[in-house]
């Protein structure tokens, strides 16, 4: 159960739930999809549903956005939007999946985060019908800080402790996410947090040309892939450190030039460039359909990730198909943070915290060295992430739930 689901366009999340159904069968599970109707979606991504294998059923509920769909003069009743915009999903999923569960009769049920509503109508379905039930995290629900709103936070994390009740498992993306669910609910136990990662999918690598010219001619152009977040995800500090390199004439930094693809939010791209006069080598571009995506990260001379401490338990999906890229990645990321560890255990070692231009500068500066930028990652090491080996992580839990079930 996905609301984030093809052909939804925004989050680089819809791929987990694509590479599970795509590569469940291979170990003898079978996918029955529910997700929302396509009018839920604000965008709608151009890849066409051919990505999807043949015969898995997908059901797309009833669904409405209430900011786009039942706002009146910008104004929405508060009812319909909370836990998320997508409220109205719920109450559509909730038949559709008590008519899945009746014509198909599965085993388990799983859903998945960073939509809310996705877990309460799997928890519903699971209470329901007996049915275990893996509730997965893409992305932590409940933080310290996080939501921001104290009344939004404490209701999500009543919501999270039903959850941890009910499911047979919670299933995170991250070590950190893994150990932060273990110490909030020590009922859980270790056994019942499942780490499995995000990964590439080999299959989406598969006939991509090589690059045949640079991205950028005459110039060593660093791509970041994905959206922008102000704070958590803002070039600011990237900016000033690159500023800083020109004026002090350090070697390369010259021709350094900035490319943001589907970066969301393009003013803060804008408004960080101009503060630190950057815009003449920055620019950003729409987003582009997924294979081409992964191509452009094969032609650039250097892949960003942008992350900020407030974040250490995440990891962004896009680093294992940066890895796969095989191109050098500057990490501007807490180094001990999730993302900063996977990196450095990769060998990269052009890593700083986001919060600090001096310590990014010094990274940047060894990335635009020739050793800075040689990094040789073992074959091993990147097959270990593919979305395929994840596929089989959760065949196996979904063999042990419901081999539990039935005991």
């Amino acid at each position: 159960m996905a609301f984030q689901f093809p052909p939804y366009a925004g989050s680089s999340a819809v791929q987990r739930a694509l590479s599970f159904v795509r590569y469940l069968p291979a170990s003898g599970w079978e996918p029955v999809v529910l997700t929302a109707d396509v009018r839920a979606y604000e965008e709608v991504a151009p890849e066409p549903m051919s990505m999807l294998p043949e015969g898995v059923h997908v059901e797309r509920a009833f669904a409405l956005d209430a900011k786009r769909h039942l706002s009146v003069g910008g104004r929405y009743p508060a009812f319909l939007a909370h836990p998320d915009r997508w409220r109205v999903w719920q109450w559509g999923a909730l038949v559709a999946g008590t008519r899945l569960i009746k014509r198909f009769a599965p085993d388990a049920i799983w859903s998945t985060y960073p939509i809310v509503s996705a877990h309460e109508v799997g928890m519903s379905l699971a209470s329901r019908s007996g049915l275990p039930w893996i509730a997965d995290f893409r992305d932590p629900m409940v933080e310290e800080d996080f939501p921001h709103d104290p009344a939004i936070r404490a209701d999500f994390a009543r919501r999270e402790l039903r959850y941890s009740g009910v499911a047979s498992r919670f299933t995170v993306t991250t070590p950190g996410m893994r150990d932060w669910f273990v110490r909030r609910y020590p009922h859980l136990g270790a056994a019942r947090v499942a780490l499995i990662e995000n990964g590439f999918d080999e299959n989406a690598f598969a006939s991509l040309a090589p690059p045949s010219a640079p991205l950028v001619s005459g110039a060593l152009t660093l791509l970041h892939s994905g959206e922008l977040y102000p704070v958590i995800r803002d070039p600011a500090s990237l900016f000033a450190a690159a500023r800083s390199l020109i004026d002090r004439g350090v070697a390369g930094a010259r021709s350094l030039h900035f490319r943001f693809r589907g970066a969301g939010d393009e003013s803060i791209i804008a408004r960080a460039a101009q503060q630190h006069g950057m815009a003449a080598v920055v620019e950003a571009m729409p987003r582009i359909p997924y294979r081409e995506a992964l191509a452009e990260m094969m032609a650039a001379d250097g892949l960003l990730i942008l992350q900020g401490a407030d974040c250490n338990r995440q990891i962004p999906a896009k680093t294992y198909e940066y890895m796969r890229s095989g191109r050098p990645i500057l990490g501007i990321t807490d180094p001990a943070g999730d993302t900063g560890r996977v990196l450095a255990d990769a060998g990269y070692n052009c890593v700083a915290p986001l919060e600090s231009a001096h310590e990014i500068a010094d990274a940047l500066a060894r990335f635009l060295t020739p050793e800075g930028r040689a990094v040789t990652i073992a074959p091993d090491a990147v097959a270990a992430c593919s979305r395929q080996g994840r596929a089989r992580v959760l065949a196996s839990l979904l063999d042990t739930i419901t081999e539990e079930a039935d005991a």
